[in-house]
């Protein structure tokens, strides 16, 4: 396992579907039907993280059993016949098995009130899909957002109480900087041309923007309240787009 989660997400941009359509038009097909699968599946997993957060435990149950319906249905006809791009994964069919294993833990979790635990167990999803684009040579819209949320996340946790610690954060900010221009230039299909994608994007850019100003500005208010400002734009466009 890659010790860290930025630089085992942040790859070179490699577009998957020009690649293969260049080495064979006739895995356009398999190839772009099951990717429509996945993102609509993945969006049901966007929901499961999201209402796990709320405390809600009706709403956390219906969305992981609908994540877990969409799972099954994406994964019954591909779990001995995996998709071309994904042919020569070794890893394959364990990979189907720990997500769907996620899954149910987080169920019976969910089932149980433990919702922390269940958003936790789901957690567990996203690195398992990162790890199978990782080791095929993919890099989709959903490994840009979970790259830049890997470095989000360290950029929250920096102790920033001296000169040192201003300094790091200067230096973790525009890595935060990059990976959210790599994430935005790359769009998922339906997200291109959509004005709340737009709208979405330019909030996560303007927070990016205020952090590194507040960095550079050494201001220490400044720095707090633009740190505490990340989270909320980077998940409403993750529920939504992510």
């Amino acid at each position: 396992m890659i010790a860290n989660p930025v630089m085992k997400h942040a790859l070179t941009a490699v577009s998957l579907i020009v690649a293969l359509a260049a080495s064979s038009s006739a895995l356009a097909g398999p190839v772009a039907d099951f990717e429509a699968g996945f993102r609509a599946t993945y969006a049901s997993y966007r929901m499961a993280l999201f209402a796990t957060n709320t405390g809600d435990v009706d709403k956390s149950k219906h969305a992981i059993g609908a994540f877990d319906s969409r799972w099954d249905a994406l994964v019954s006809g591909n779990a001995t016949t995996p998709p071309p791009h994904y042919a020569d994964d070794p890893a394959w069919a364990s990979t189907l098995t720990e997500v769907s294993d996620a899954i149910t833990r987080a169920g019976q979790l969910a089932e149980q009130g433990k919702l922390t635990d269940a958003h936790e167990e789901l957690e567990h999803v996203r690195d398992a899909i990162g790890d199978l684009h990782l080791r095929n040579g993919i890099v989709l819209f959903s490994d840009r957002m979970n790259a830049y949320h890997a470095q989000m996340e360290q950029v929250i946790g920096l102790p920033v109480t001296d000169a040192a610690g201003k300094q790091q954060l200067i230096e973790q900010a525009a890595v935060l900087a990059y990976l959210a221009d790599d994430m935005l230039r790359a769009p998922p299909v339906e997200a291109r041309g959509n004005p709340e994608f737009k709208k979405l994007a330019s909030a996560v850019k303007t927070s990016v923007d205020a952090l590194q100003s507040a960095a550079r500005s050494g201001d220490a208010e400044a720095i707090k309240s633009t740190v505490s400002a990340l989270k909320k734009p980077y998940s409403m466009l993750f529920l939504k787009f992510g």
